[in-house]
């Protein structure tokens, strides 16, 4: 690389004095030997200041990129006084050997820092050779390259082409502060955030195994009232039971699923409860000397309710006239409507049949529910007042 010596100018620049390189580095490997440490290290630095314009006009080569200047102008000064310290003036010019070792510092700058996302050096070497190989095979062949006429040029496979293009969008990623549209909006704002549930994602296979394994009432009582957003009565009404039958029925359902997620072998459905006090009212009868004793325990409801009408009616038309059945409900804590037309139809029978019924251990709330509608001919008048064991006669 020829050089002007000291005091010459080059053309255009007549205001920068350029040195002979291999002039000042000859006359500091002759001057250092000998010299203290000291005076060695003054005469180094002076060598280097005198060097520092060769080192910015080879940083100046590469000014065109989106790299700052001052951080390229700091490479390149390193990279001549690695070459200061090391040149021989035995192994010939230090031109050369300055010119080389600052390239080769800005080149591995350009490798390791230039790049917006860490890639493998392996790709960004082949992204480099496949870049190459595209601007040389579009000049010729007039068009774009295919993948495969790139791999025969650069001696590589198809998939390694395609691996080096996609390598490529790593050295200039899109920022995510870029304005979009007209509204001063940002690339970022189109992003999505985290997706939380995704933690939940486990519990939802779960359950959503557990889910086909309920019965299919059970299941749909499920669905419509959490999925579906309706209300127990609308599911009743849909499947001609009661409010209170869907409140007992998804309330089995939920503690099983309670039990089934946080526990690792799968409890077994067991349908309906065995406890028949749970569903349907348990009828004991008594007899007694004036005559029979029902004892009724459980809730009275639009499921239950024609059970335990059928099953006094039959009580009824087996008595003798002029005899006595008396209804204990002190184990009832609720009578619905259809309980109390149930005990309506059972008094009406037994007045033809000309037996006398009466109702005892009315719990409070009952009670108000049998004067309101129309059992006050069961409540008996010497307990019509509250009572600590208030019955109805």
């Amino acid at each position: 690389m020829p050089m002007d010596h000291i005091g010459r100018t080059m053309p255009g620049r007549t205001a920068e004095v350029f040195e002979d390189l291999d002039v000042v580095a000859e006359q500091y490997a002759r001057d250092r030997a000998g010299l203290p440490p000291a005076q060695t290290q003054r005469l180094r630095e002076e060598t280097i200041r005198r060097m520092l314009p060769f080192a910015g006009r080879l940083a100046g080569r590469y000014r065109h990129g989106r790299e700052p200047s001052d951080d390229l102008e700091q490479v390149a000064r390193l990279g001549l006084i690695k070459a200061i310290d090391r040149y021989d003036p035995e192994r010939g010019s230090f031109t050369a050997y300055a010119v080389t070792t600052i390239v080769g510092e800005l080149k591995r700058y350009f490798r390791d820092h230039s790049w917006g996302l860490q890639v493998p050096r392996r790709l960004q070497d082949l992204s480099r050779v496949v870049g190459q190989a595209d601007e040389a095979l579009t000049t010729e062949l007039n068009r774009p390259p295919s993948d495969r006429e790139v791999a025969v040029r650069c001696g590589i496979t198809e998939q390694e082409v395609a691996e080096a293009r996609r390598s490529r969008a790593g050295y200039r990623p899109v920022s995510l502060s870029l304005p979009v549209g007209d509204s001063g909006g940002e690339l970022s704002d189109l992003l999505g955030g985290a997706d939380g549930a995704l933690e939940l994602v486990p519990e939802q296979l779960t359950l959503r195994r557990l889910l086909d394994q309920l019965p299919t009432r059970e299941r749909r009582i499920l669905l419509e009232r959490f999925y579906g957003n309706r209300t127990q009565l609308e599911i009743a009404n849909d499947l001609g039971i009661s409010q209170m039958h869907v409140s007992r029925l998804l309330n089995r359902t939920l503690e099983w699923l309670r039990t089934a997620m946080l526990t690792e072998d799968t409890p077994a459905w067991h349908g309906e409860s065995t406890d028949t006090a749970e569903t349907n009212p348990v009828v004991a009868v008594r007899r007694q000397p004036t005559g029979l004793r029902v004892v009724v325990a459980g809730e009275v409801d639009r499921d239950n309710a024609g059970l335990l009408r059928e099953a006094l009616l039959r009580l009824v038309r087996r008595a003798p006239a002029g005899s006595r059945l008396e209804i204990d409900l002190a184990a009832v804590p609720l009578l619905a409507a259809a309980g109390v037309a149930a005990l309506l139809a059972v008094h009406e029978a037994a007045r033809i049949r000309r037996i006398e019924v009466t109702a005892v251990g009315v719990q409070p709330f009952v009670r108000r529910i049998a004067a309101i509608t129309g059992l006050g001919a069961l409540l008996r008048a010497e307990e019509a007042p509250p009572a600590r064991r208030p019955g109805l006669n």
